[in-house]
């Protein structure tokens, strides 16, 4: 027993000869496992280095008590190296175990191009792939787009097949079930606005007019754009997480199949429930401001609750309201086409579905942003 573990504690060593001009030989002896010190391959190649040229490499393993991976490890950075010496490698000499090891390790070649591949691309190089991938992309975005349009126009014409029970689902999970959160954020915004406008008017003595800033601000703008915001967050996330899920378990292709299409079945009504429920919310969300903004009056600027809605009333018309109604009918328009755009694209693995989701709020707030700046300056040009 203790002559064994002897052998097995034996120091890895290795010696060099030249049996002939052109023939160098790697002599191997003692214990080469991974708790060992090891020698380097670097030996190797300085024996390459020196003395005559060396077209032909082996071995002798005669004197090898034992060995783990660290010995096939050391012999697989002695195969590279003979790459560039353009060396012929014997390997009769080895062991059996240690010659089907390496074997195995080489059988799968790397593939061609993989080092190129990982190897940072040039500015000019990604500039190319981000415009080729922005083309793709607005180019399917578009196709979606145009679906979404023919499906609206088969509804008008009596023809598009969903069904009924989903759309009301759909309807009371956007409408109902999203007042909490937007009751919240849009009295927060209101009494955010006033407190503002408090601070800067009171330094003329001008308090009354909070109400006129509070009231226009969210009828004109917030109350429509913060709706839309927490409908991309919440609903939009969710369509895009929903039709991604399906994707991957392909019950959307199993839609294709029977001959429905996903489009009238899945984004449809989608697309209506957002329609319809995001300028409900919108009025809901400007009337919560208007409350958050008289607490702030009649607290902070011993405004009454009277006179600041006679106030609201007087800079308040239809005209705004409508302006508001109008932008939060196009953002519920927005959310649901990108959630659906998303999801729909989604990859069939459970990572794809989250970075479906995430792109899906990006992709929405984004478009927000934009929509709203395009219709006040179509509404300044026209109103």
């Amino acid at each position: 027993m203790h002559a064994a573990e002897g052998v097995m504690h034996t120091p890895a060593e290795m010696r060099f000869s030249r049996p002939e001009a052109d023939t160098l030989r790697v002599h191997l002896s003692g214990s080469w496992r991974l708790q060992r010190t090891l020698p380097s391959v670097t030996e190797v190649q300085q024996q390459l280095e020196v003395g005559p040229p060396v077209r032909r490499l082996s071995f002798d393993a005669q004197n090898l008590t034992s060995w783990d991976s660290g010995l096939l490890t050391f012999l697989r950075q002695v195969m590279d190296l003979c790459t560039p010496y353009q060396l012929t490698l014997d390997q009769t000499t080895l062991p059996d175990g240690v010659r089907k090891l390496l074997a195995l390790a080489t059988a799968v070649p790397e593939r061609a191009g993989a080092g190129r591949e990982a190897a940072r691309d040039s500015m000019l190089a990604r500039l190319g792939k981000w415009a080729i991938a922005a083309v793709e992309s607005s180019q399917h975005t578009l196709g979606f787009i145009g679906e979404a349009v023919l499906a609206f126009l088969r509804l008008l014409g009596g023809r598009a097949r969903f069904r009924g029970s989903d759309l009301a689902l759909i309807l009371q999970e956007c409408g109902a079930e999203a007042l909490p959160i937007v009751s919240l954020i849009s009295f927060l915004v209101g009494a955010i606005l006033a407190f503002i406008g408090a601070v800067q008017l009171q330094q003329f003595g001008a308090q009354i007019y909070v109400a006129n800033l509070v009231g226009l601000a969210m009828a004109l703008e917030m109350g429509a754009m913060m709706t839309a915001i927490i409908m991309a967050g919440r609903t939009g996330a969710a369509f895009a997480a929903q039709l991604g899920t399906m994707q991957v378990n392909q019950e959307i292709d199993a839609l294709t199949t029977i001959g429905i299409s996903p489009m009238e079945f899945l984004v449809l009504p989608r697309m209506l429930a957002l329609v319809l429920m995001v300028p409900l919310l919108t009025i809901y969300a400007d009337l919560m401001g208007i409350m958050g903004g008289a607490i702030i009056g009649a607290g902070l600027l011993d405004v009454s609750l009277r006179v600041y809605f006679n106030q609201i009333q007087e800079a308040l018309t239809l005209k705004a309201f409508a302006q508001g109604l109008i932008k939060s009918a196009v953002y519920g328009v927005i959310v649901a086409l990108s959630g659906c755009l998303r999801g729909m694209q989604s990859g069939r693995s459970a990572a794809a579905v989250g970075q479906a989701a995430t792109s899906a709020v990006v992709t929405g707030i984004v478009f927000i942003i934009i929509a709203s700046a395009v219709l006040t300056v179509i509404y300044i040009e026209i109103w």
